[in-house]
């Protein structure tokens, strides 16, 4: 089976380790703008699904195979491959044990791998799908990059590719383990969500391999995500919005300490976090310590279907980030018409422009962000004049729309090598 160069309608395996998952809901939204659009996903998780809190992620559970939900089919479909093709199977054992973080443990997850490979590319062939695309550099591109490995070594001009969406930051930081540079060298196209991402497997891939890197920007519905239907009501009170994960690269505490300022200021705040974490006792301690208990509610995860009535509550949104890549929740946000303040780091200057749609500051200075917020408290105009430019410049640069299209020009894009080419596996 050989696949045009450029179709955008042939069909994709989209491989997730962990699908679908609370904080990756712009996953199923970027699936969905690509259904829209005519291309048939197929996907697939690694692992089963995390907590199905909205209608979207139930139907997506619904329609998704599982690779580890039946170790039976794994080690049928692993017999199989390696009773038709033995000389493929032990070169895929080979090259898994070589690959990657040179410890013994991490050689041995790369043998797994491969098993769990053999069986997506049973699925593969049962869907007559040739090419998968995996969402982070994980082990969910680990098995995607075996998979077509060990399918290219098979059936050399069979129109096997793969290709992957670079997240980070977590990645870069073990940048080994992860093996960066071997998947951007495996890959046949990567789709970065910055251009700061971009730039950072520039860093450590061949500049002989930087034509496959392409930005492709995360998305938001901005037909769902919208202002609320009446005006936001002006209280005494500034309503802050924190929504992400609680753990520590996402600063909640920064934000708490900016609190305990504005208290000592006199500036009246309600302050709303929302999600869970390895720091969500933590953060309680904090807040039952320093006598805000009555300004600071901790929410707990908060799913799809509920979420728009948190940010239609808030008054500005403020995500105080050590590091990220570039944060949906902001889309989300801003989307919504709510000035959002957060730090100056990664791919979020791409996004928020300082003094125009909110506030960037400096990572870690819960003084400046007090400060940022105490103007907002003190001028709504000011607050729905960089709400409405938030809004407007998602709309025109990140809209699901806009996203998916562009999702959908990359993966046409992602053309399978001809055999025998330059680091063909």
């Amino acid at each position: 089976m050989t696949t045009d160069h450029a179709d955008h309608h042939a069909p994709v395996a989209y491989l997730v380790s962990q699908y679908p998952l609370i904080s990756h809901t712009f996953i199923e939204r970027e699936i969905e703008g690509l259904r829209a659009l005519g291309t048939t996903v197929h996907t697939f998780s690694i692992r089963e699904p995390g907590d199905l809190m909205s209608d979207a992620m139930r139907a997506e559970a619904g329609r998704t195979t599982v690779l580890q939900d039946s170790w039976g089919e794994i080690a049928r479909a692993s017999a199989r491959a390696f009773a038709g093709h033995p000389a493929a199977g032990f070169a895929s054992l080979r090259r898994a044990l070589s690959t990657g973080e040179a410890r013994p443990r991490s050689r041995v997850w790369q043998a797994f791998y491969v098993a769990e490979a053999l069986r997506l590319l049973a699925e593969l062939e049962r869907l007559g799908v040739r090419h998968v695309h995996a969402h982070f550099a994980n082990n969910g591109a680990d098995v995607a990059r075996a998979a077509i490995a060990h399918a290219r070594s098979v059936d050399p001009d069979g129109g096997w590719r793969w290709s992957f969406t670079m997240h980070g930051p977590t990645e870069f930081e073990a940048v080994e383990r992860f093996d960066l540079a071997g998947k951007v060298a495996s890959a046949d196209r990567v789709a970065c969500i910055s251009d700061f991402t971009r730039s950072q497997l520039m860093r450590l891939s061949d500049p002989a391999d930087w034509t496959k890197l392409e930005v492709v920007h995360m998305s938001v519905d901005t037909d769902r995500f919208v202002p609320p239907p009446d005006a936001r009501p002006q209280g005494d009170a500034l309503r802050i919005l924190d929504v992400g994960r609680l753990v520590p690269e996402k600063g909640a505490p920064v934000l708490l300490d900016a609190v305990s300022l504005l208290v000592e200021r006199g500036v009246p705040v309600e302050v709303r976090l929302v999600g869970s974490g390895d720091l969500s006792e933590d953060l309680a301690r904090t807040i039952a310590s320093r006598g805000l208990s009555d300004v600071v509610t901790l929410v707990g995860p908060v799913g799809q279907d509920e979420i728009l009535s948190e940010y239609h509550w808030a008054d500005v949104f403020c995500l105080p980030s050590f590091q990220e890549g570039l944060p949906v929740v902001l889309m989300e946000a801003m989307a919504t018409c709510l000035p959002v303040v957060t730090s100056t780091i990664n791919g979020i200057p791409e996004l928020v422009r300082d003094g125009a749609n909110g506030y960037l500051l400096p990572p870690g200075r819960a003084d400046l962000l007090a400060d940022a917020l105490e103007r907002l408290a003190a001028d709504p105009a000011l607050r729905a004049s960089l709400g409405e430019r938030a809004r407007a410049d998602v709309v025109a640069g990140f809209s699901l729309e806009h996203c998916a299209q562009a999702q959908q020009d990359f993966l046409g894009h992602v053309a399978p090598r001809p055999a025998g080419s330059r680091r063909a596996s």
